[in-house]
């Protein structure tokens, strides 16, 4: 088993949607995107859908037979932004705040319709966008780490640190 580089997984939690599963290949230790149509229509035998996939889709196709023909779990779905609970982390960053009145303008901001985006051009306008990305960086290295952990995939620490 090669070790799976955290990169990789924090990237597959940044690019993630309803579209497409990333999933770990333990042999190897890269992660994979997987269209959600090509795997059903594998798991379905739906040669009809197959047969009319665009030619960069195909090598999909060898993917989704060996996660859906696995044994031995060679293949592990990889964490989903869903769980990770971006909005948890936001308001933990909000606590860290030392300025009582720029800790306020960012709790308001995360309340509504629009919350990511208005929490963001707030944290830019207050000169603290920076310091919640890197916020954010630890937090999804911590959890990409203990999914790792909890699923038994070997990992590679290769992150690089934010820039101050």
């Amino acid at each position: 088993m090669k070790p799976t580089k955290l990169s990789e997984l924090i990237d597959a939690l940044d690019f993630d949607s309803s579209e497409h599963t990333h999933w770990v290949d333990r042999q190897n230790g890269c992660v994979v995107m997987l269209d959600n149509t090509v795997r059903r229509a594998v798991e379905e035998e739906d040669e009809a859908v197959l047969s009319r996939l665009a030619d960069w889709q195909k090598p999909e196709v060898a993917i989704a037979r060996a996660i859906v023909d696995q044994r031995g779990g060679r293949f592990v779905v990889a964490p989903a932004m869903f769980d990770f609970h971006e909005y948890g982390h936001m308001a933990q960053f909000i606590r860290t705040v030392a300025d009582v009145d720029a800790a306020e303008q960012l709790r308001r901001a995360i309340k509504g319709k629009g919350a990511f985006r208005h929490f963001k051009n707030t944290a830019a306008r207050l000169g603290v966008l920076h310091d919640w990305f890197r916020f954010r960086d630890d937090a999804m290295k911590r959890f990409v780490v203990a999914w790792a952990d909890a699923k038994g995939v070997p990992y590679e620490d290769n992150l690089k640190p934010r820039k101050a």
